[in-house]
């Protein structure tokens, strides 16, 4: 008997912080986005609550591998800047100066084009926005004082737009988006600063936009179950 050929399915990557850690849970945006690509590809959930990207560009490396890849990737989120933005007479822990932020917003995108994930592969995706008065109440409960502003993450999601256009990849900007037209942007967020049902629902839809394209041309990995050859099955399972 012939060796049977594995199936190799495609990643989707979403590489993050605790929003896209979180956003497998039910109805969140990475679990919208998997069901979306059932059986065309593995969405894979990446994210690391409380990361920024100091530290997440050490840690890729190790995630997605340049010297032993092994699958096709179809698409990866960057989603970092909610940590990043943090004041650092606040939060010193997880501040990153917003220069500093866009460089390694930059050398991610390197190190995934060494990886064999171009640039058309990748989309940024900016922190949302902050509502203070919800996220303050959130600071005092864990013994501590206010330690973002939606300004400040304003001016992060303006650098990591920036950096997407001067490296060459789309980018999700929710900082703007969930402000449009002066819109209530706290229905998008559960205590300030994490996404709500319909935060997540905002993500998921404005995010497929980008990956539509990008997933497309993945065919459904083994036939329609009506497609199969009852009396001899292994002639529709085992082909390419």
């Amino acid at each position: 008997m012939s060796k049977i050929k594995s199936i190799i399915w495609p990643q989707v990557v979403l590489f993050g912080d605790s929003i896209t850690q979180f956003s497998f849970q039910v109805n969140g945006w990475g679990s919208e986005i998997a069901n979306s690509l059932a059986r065309k590809c593995d969405v894979v959930n990446r994210g690391l609550s409380g990361y920024n990207t100091r530290w997440a560009k050490v840690v890729l490396p190790r995630i997605l591998s340049a010297s032993n890849p092994d699958r096709p990737v179809a698409a990866v989120t960057v989603f970092f800047g909610a940590n990043d933005c943090s004041l650092q007479d606040k939060n010193p822990q997880q501040h990153v100066p917003c220069e500093e932020y866009t460089e390694n917003l930059k050398d991610m995108v390197k190190y995934l084009a060494s990886a064999g994930v171009s640039n058309d592969k990748v989309i940024f995706i900016t922190p949302p926005p902050l509502h203070e008065a919800s996220w303050e109440k959130e600071c005092i409960l864990k013994g501590s004082t206010l330690n973002r502003l939606n300004s400040v993450a304003g001016q992060y999601a303006q650098a990591c737009v920036q950096t997407a256009s001067q490296c060459g990849v789309d980018v999700l900007d929710l900082w703007s988006l969930m402000q449009k037209d002066g819109q209530d942007y706290t229905v998008y967020l559960s205590d300030g600063l994490h996404l709500s049902a319909k935060g997540n629902q905002f993500v998921a839809e404005h995010l497929w936009r980008l990956l539509e394209s990008r997933v497309a041309h993945l065919p459904l990995i083994l036939p329609y179950w009506a497609d199969v050859d009852a009396k001899n099955p292994e002639n529709s399972l085992l082909c390419d």
